[in-house]
Formats: structure tokens, C-alpha cells, sequence
């Protein structure tokens, strides 16, 4: 019997390899399996604005790299003794606003250049819900635990959302004509607005997603909402706060991931260079300095033989780590 709904992964015409360049952006959902990428020493940039959750703020960052912007100290506020701005997440936050505005001007570089190369965009809408600034009506990405008083809240509509998003995607075609974009909608909860809430702005962005793909070929769509609330379904898979999915989930995903996007050899290279790197985060529990000798050797040859037909991957991280073992 059956007693679960499973979503089989589906071989998608857009395959993915380790000569590939990934650029993922939007929800911490993106981050998630960005760090599976990252890990897997897939040549990814995640979020260079920080975790962005609603479609404005999404495409405002797109328009920023596109357009090779830089920000400048009247685009950062003060706030509790930090500088920060309204178009990026607290990471880029510093009592310093010459080092705040620095480090968000790096990454704007820095991710505007590999967007220009990325061969694939990866982009996860997690709410149609958004804050707009009350001084200035300008919707912000990120509230910064500033008084909800500040703000006027609203949810974007379907056909706005598609009608920005083509007019942007035209705009990013000619940025980098042979980029492929992937839109998911993040499984993540936004239970701040309700169970109905929360329901209302997912169905927006399904609609608005449905109409981008059907305006815009060379688009398509990731089903990582439907994997933890259809397929996994039970609250087991979700971590303490019932509203992000667990490591498990992320990680099943990730095997979903990878059964629709990766041919079988690159498939395979994945699971050995994972098997690497979680070797390089695990804190050995042994002090036997033969065991250790031979785990260090076990580990180089197998970096080795990578390296050898993979020149591509960097593993020098991992290489300089067991080299002290042996």
C-alpha cells in the first residue's frame, strides 16, 4: 500500500554539469540548495543581496546587477548603531558605513560579473507580500526589525508580478542571451500572516510563476513546494519551528534536484565529492595517528583521481586538510 503522495522527478530537457555556472537567488530556500551545490564544488553564487523573499525585491536586485549599479552612502540608513540597507538582508549590516557599504558594493560586482557568464538562474519566490517604507513608498527587502509602524503592508498582484517579470526577463536576455531560469516557489511558512495568510500569498505566486513561463520561453519551473507539502507532508520534516523544512527535507530535495538536472556521470561525481566534503566537516573521533594516516591517504587518492579528469573542481581546501593527516 501507499500511504504517501510522492512527485517522481521528471528528466528536464535542461541538464546540468560541473562546466556549468549556477546563480541562485531569492529565499533562504535558494540558500539551501545553494550550499548542496556549494558543497558538491558546483561553480554557484547564492543570493548577493542576502535572502530576498518577495518577487519586487527579487527583480529590483536583478535590475541592480543587470545594470551595474553601485550603491552609495545615501542608500544606507542608521538604525541601533548599524548601517544598513533596505535592498539587502542584515548580513550586510556594519556600525562602519564605509565597511557596509563596501562589502555590498563587492558583492553587487561580484555577482553582476558571474551573472553575466551564469548558465543557469534559479530563482525562489517565498512570498507575494511585501513592506513598502512609509517615507519614501519604496517596498524594502528586508524590514530590519524596524517597528512595523514604519511600513504599509499590501500583496502584490498576479498579473503584476508576471507583467514586471517579462518586461525584466527581456531585459536579462539581452544581459546574457543564453542564460536558462528556473522559478520555484519556497516551502517555507510565512505564518506571520496567518494560515490563510500564508495559503493567499503561495497561490498568488503559483499564478503569476504559471504566466511567467507561459510568456517567456526558455523558462521553467521546479516543484520545491510540492515536494515538503504534497510529497513529505508530515510536520517530522520540518525543523523546530514547524516553518522551515528540516535538513532531511532539504536534503530529499536535493536527491530530487539532481534526478531531474544532472545526467548519470555527473550524478555520480556529486556523490564522490560529497563524500569528500562531508569527510572534510566531520571532526574525526579518533586520536590513532595510523588510522588517521590512512584515512588522510584514502581521502587524497580519491581527491586525486577527481582532480585528474575534473580539472575544473577545487579541492584544495580538502587537499591542504588531509595532507596534515598524513
Amino acid at each position: 500500500m501507499e500511504f504517501r503522495t510522492a512527485i517522481k522527478p521528471e528528466r528536464s530537457a535542461l541538464r546540468i554539469a560541473y562546466n556549468d555556472s549556477l546563480f541562485l537567488l531569492g529565499s533562504c530556500f535558494a540558500s539551501e540548495i545553494g550550499s548542496w551545490l556549494k558543497r558538491t564544488k558546483f561553480n554557484v553564487t547564492i543570493n548577493p543581496f542576502g535572502v530576498l523573499y518577495n518577487p519586487a525585491s527579487v527583480a529590483g536586485a536583478l535590475r541592480i546587477l543587470i545594470g551595474g549599479q553601485t550603491l552609495s552612502n545615501d542608500d544606507l540608513f542608521c538604525y541601533r548603531g548599524r548601517y544598513l540597507s533596505f535592498r539587502h538582508d542584515t548580513s550586510f549590516s556594519n556600525p562602519d558605513p564605509f565597511v557596509a557599504l563596501d562589502k555590498i558594493n563587492k558583492s553587487i560586482a561580484e555577482g553582476s560579473r558571474k551573472l553575466k557568464t551564469a548558465s543557469c538562474l534559479f530563482i525562489t519566490f517565498g512570498t507575494a507580500r511585501i513592506y513598502r517604507l512609509k517615507s519614501n513608498n519604496e517596498i524594502v527587502s528586508n524590514c530590519h526589525k524596524i517597528p512595523a509602524g514604519e511600513f504599509t503592508r499590501e500583496i502584490l498582484g498576479q498579473d503584476d508580478i508576471a507583467d514586471q517579470w517579462s518586461t525584466l526577463l527581456a531585459d536579462i536576455r539581452e544581459y546574457n542571451p543564453a542564460l536558462k531560469i528556473i522559478f520555484t516557489v519556497s516551502p517555507v511558512r510565512h505564518w506571520k500572516d496567518g494560515a490563510y495568510g500564508n495559503q493567499l500569498s503561495k497561490s498568488v505566486l503559483f499564478v503569476a510563476i504559471d504566466k511567467i513561463i507561459k510568456q517567456n520561453p526558455g523558462t521553467s519551473y521546479f516543484p520545491g513546494y510540492e515536494l515538503v507539502m504534497d510529497d513529505l507532508r508530515d510536520y517530522r520534516y520540518y525543523a523546530d519551528d514547524l516553518l522551515h523544512p528540516s535538513s532531511m527535507a532539504v536534503e530529499y530535495i536535493w536527491d530530487f534536484f539532481k534526478a531531474s538536472y544532472f545526467d548519470t556521470d555527473t550524478g555520480k561525481l556529486a556523490d564522490k565529492i560529497l563524500k569528500i566534503t562531508r569527510a572534510y566537516e566531520h571532526i574525526t573521533g579518533t586520536s590513532d595517528i595510523e588510522e588517521l594516516r590512512l584515512f588522510g591517504r584514502n581521502m587524497l587518492e580519491k581527491i586525486d583521481a577527481i582532480v585528474a579528469t575534473n580539472k575544473e573542481i577545487d579541492l584544495s581546501a580538502e587537499r591542504e586538510y588531509f595532507s596534515k593527516l598524513v
